[in-house]
This record gives C-alpha cells, sequence and structure tokens, in this order.
C-alpha cells in the first residue's frame, strides 16, 4: 500500500496548485521517515486531525512523528507558504448542511428518490401523500447513510484521485466520528419511516444500506464483481416504492406469475383486475430496468476516469479491460430492449403500445452502446454517458404514460370516464 502523504497537503488547503505540488513533494521527502497508519482504524481514531484550526496555520498529524513535523516548519519553502493558507471556514448551520449534503452525494441520493417514486407512481394500487413523502424521505435517508459510510472507509483512497480528493472527510471539513454519526442517525431513521409504511420497504432499505457500504466498497478493492453488485443496489429503490404501495415481490401459491399478453393472442387485457397487474413479474420488470442501465451509464462513465481508478487501486473493470467494459455496457443495452419491448408489458405494469415507443430511447442507447464498443474512444463513452442520462427519465415517463389503465383523456378532463358515461346513457334511457 502507498504511504498516506495526504493529511498535511489536504488539511492546509493550498489555494495555488503549484504550491500545493511542492508541499506534496515535500510531503514525500521530509515525512517519509515518520510513522504512517497503514490500518484504516488507525486512520479513523485519529480525529484530533479535524479540530478547528486557526487561520493561517496547520494542523500537522501525530503519525508524522516530531522529526518530521520539525523538519517540515523549519523548511524555508513552508514558512513562505503559510501566508497562502486558506482559512477554515466557520462551522454554521449552512456549512454544516452543505458538508451533509457532499456525504450524501446529493445528486446521486436525489436520483435514487426518483427511481423509488417511480415505483409508487407505477404501482397499480392507489397511494396517498403521507406515502409519497415517508417514501421519498426514508429511501433518502437510507442512500445518505451508504454514501457516507463509503466515504468514511474510502477516505485514504479518495485522497489518492484527483475526483474524489475534494470529499469532506478527505479535506478534513468534518470528523470521521462526526461523519459516522451522521450514517448512524440517517442509517437508522430511514428504515424506521419506512418501516412505518411497509416492513419489505424497510427491509429493502437496510439491504441496500449494507450491499452498497458493505459488500460493494468492499469488492471494489478486490473484484470487478462490484459493478455488478452496485447494479443491484441501483435495481432496488423502485422496488421499495413498490412495495410501499402495498405491491409484493415474491412469488407464492397464492400469489402467481402472471402473463398478460398482447390482445390478439388473448383478451386477458380486457378483464384483467389490479390482483393480476400486482404480479412478481411486475416488480422484476422494474428491478431489471433499473439494473441493466446500471451498466451503460456507469461503465461509460468509468471508462473517462479508468486512469482515477488505478492510481486508487481500485478494481473496475473500465481500467483492467477496457474492451470487456465496453462490450457489457453493449450487451447490457440489447437487455435493455427485451426487459422494455416485452418484460414489462408481458407482466401487465404497461400496456403492449409502451413496446413500441420505448423502442425510440433504446434505439439511440444501444446505438452510442455499440459506437463506445467498436471505438472504444472516450468521446464515444463521453457521448454514451450523456444518453443514458437521459434514457432513464425518458423510459420512466413513458411507462407513466402507458401505464396499464391509466386512462390518461380522463385524467386531464378531456373525456368522460365509463361510469360516467353509463351514468349520461342511463339518465337518456330513463328519460326516453
Amino acid at each position: 500500500m502507498p504511504k498516506w502523504t495526504f493529511p498535511v497537503s489536504k488539511h492546509v488547503q493550498l489555494l495555488r496548485p503549484a504550491k500545493r505540488r511542492r508541499l506534496s513533494s515535500m510531503n514525500t521527502s521530509q515525512i517519509s521517515s515518520g510513522k504512517v497508519p497503514t490500518f484504516y482504524s488507525q486512520y479513523f481514531f485519529t480525529n484530533a486531525l479535524y479540530d478547528n484550526t486557526p487561520p493561517h496555520s496547520v494542523h500537522l498529524p501525530a503519525q508524522t512523528g516530531p522529526d518530521a513535523v520539525k523538519a517540515l516548519h523549519d523548511d524555508p519553502h513552508f514558512q513562505h507558504d503559510m501566508t497562502m493558507l486558506k482559512p477554515n471556514p466557520s462551522f454554521t448551520i449552512s456549512h454544516l448542511l452543505k458538508i451533509y449534503g457532499q456525504l450524501s452525494k446529493s445528486r446521486l441520493t436525489f436520483l435514487i428518490v426518483l427511481t423509488s417514486m417511480s415505483g409508487v407512481a407505477l404501482s397499480p394500487f392507489p397511494t396517498t401523500v403521507p406515502i409519497l413523502l415517508s417514501t421519498a424521505i426514508g429511501t433518502a435517508l437510507c442512500s445518505s447513510c451508504a454514501n457516507t459510510i463509503n466515504q468514511i472507509r474510502e477516505v485514504p483512497f479518495d485522497a489518492q484521485m484527483a475526483r474524489t480528493r475534494l470529499r469532506p472527510l478527505v479535506r478534513g471539513a468534518i470528523s470521521p466520528t462526526h461523519a459516522m454519526g451522521f450514517a448512524a442517525v440517517t442509517g437508522l431513521t430511514g428504515p424506521a419511516i419506512l418501516a412505518a409504511i411497509n416492513p419489505i420497504s424497510a427491509w429493502l432499505g437496510a439491504v441496500n444500506i449494507i450491499l452498497y457500504s458493505g459488500v460493494y466498497t468492499s469488492l471494489k478493492r478486490t473484484s470487478v464483481v462490484n459493478t455488478w453488485v452496485g447494479s443491484i443496489v441501483g435495481g432496488i429503490p423502485p422496488l421499495i416504492g413498490w412495495t410501499a404501495c402495498g405491491g409484493k415481490i415474491f412469488p407464492s401459491a397464492s400469489y402467481p406469475i402472471e402473463l398478460f399478453p398482447p390482445s390478439f393472442f388473448s383478451d386477458l387485457a380486457s378483464t384483467m383486475s389490479i390482483i393480476q397487474i400486482d404480479n412478481p413479474l411486475s416488480a422484476l420488470a422494474l428491478f431489471s430496468l433499473l439494473f441493466s442501465w446500471q451498466f451503460p451509464h456507469f461503465n461509460s462513465l468509468a471508462h473517462l476516469v479508468r486512469e482515477s481508478y488505478a492510481q486508487g487501486g481500485y478494481k473496475m473493470l473500465a481500467a483492467i479491460n477496457p474492451r470487456l467494459n465496453a462490450l457489457v455496457a453493449f450487451r447490457h443495452s440489447i437487455g435493455l430492449i427485451v426487459i422494455c419491448s416485452v418484460l414489462t408489458p408481458l407482466s401487465g405494469l404497461t400496456t403492449w403500445a409502451y413496446a413500441i415507443t420505448s423502442m425510440i430511447p433504446n434505439a439511440f442507447l444501444t446505438r452510442a452502446a455499440w459506437r463506445f464498443w467498436r471505438s472504444g474512444t472516450e468521446k464515444d463513452a463521453r457521448a454514451l454517458w450523456h444518453i443514458s442520462l437521459s434514457y432513464l427519465p425518458i423510459v420512466l415517463a413513458l411507462m407513466m404514460c402507458h401505464k396499464q389503465g391509466m386512462d390518461w383523456l380522463t385524467f386531464l378532463g378531456w373525456s368522460k370516464g365509463k361510469e360516467e358515461k353509463g351514468m349520461v346513457q342511463g339518465n337518456v334511457i330513463a328519460q326516453e
């Protein structure tokens, strides 16, 4: 394992890159003789590093050793750089909330909440505002907990990558103990809120925390299987929303799998009920969509930052075998066509019209994935990543438009519903 030289260069937070490079090189030459923590637990319990540092001063880690500290302070370049230090911001409520947002990876958490809301929206059962809000808040808290623990465990490795070295724990904006307290609160509150709606939703939220912060984070440095585990994590949030409304996810003798072929094969679609639509195949369709989408999205992004992953020692497929990484993304883009055009309408989640309309975004995604696989260039990887970002909301919106049993003309007030038409016809007959 490489020696950790990040505490000094990170805690002083230099303003100029040139001066940062000079101080970083000085860390390597002068602090290499000091004691450097080699285990995560040693780093975790050095919370004294995160005390409030006065402006224009540096808080040196105790692990560097007295000789190394003396050598650092006696260096003329260091004395000159002391005037260029950035003062630590005051610990206000707004600043703390900003740090919590960074620990939670707010944009990622927002996307996870949206996907869980898709499970609520596509559920055949009616929902209420309290259920909607509780699902959103509970899912957000579970995601915040998982992301925070992930960052706590990866501090020494995040410090080695350019794209992650400004995270709160790396730059010393918050202590590991404080961050762990935040993770504990969110990790207990999130499943508790979901449990008030449905115990299965709470169970799924807790499992996702364990999978992401435990299994996925550990596998990132040992096996490329981590991407598949991460995709399972990404596929669970829609199931949280699905079960929050009362839906089920596991088949049983009293809860069999139902198939809904096109109307020209069977007239079952005209007589289906809510209980039939709420079948395990519908939950599987939601999970499969989010699971397979992760690969074109993440594999293209991983290709763009593969050097950082290699620098941090992560076993990512993009860093080990870029060609196979692109092929996996292409395979799952083809799989999304099957999921959208066959599995989803066959489950009764949508009408069969969705099989046709969903071909348009799937064609764009598959074309971009094929180009990425054929060329392997960063240009095509970036194009695939951008298309994948727009693909998910478009596909989920189309699923809403073609939701089974959803009469949008009646919902928007542009036509009369069946009951209202029947009442009108009955009045006409009565008058005659």
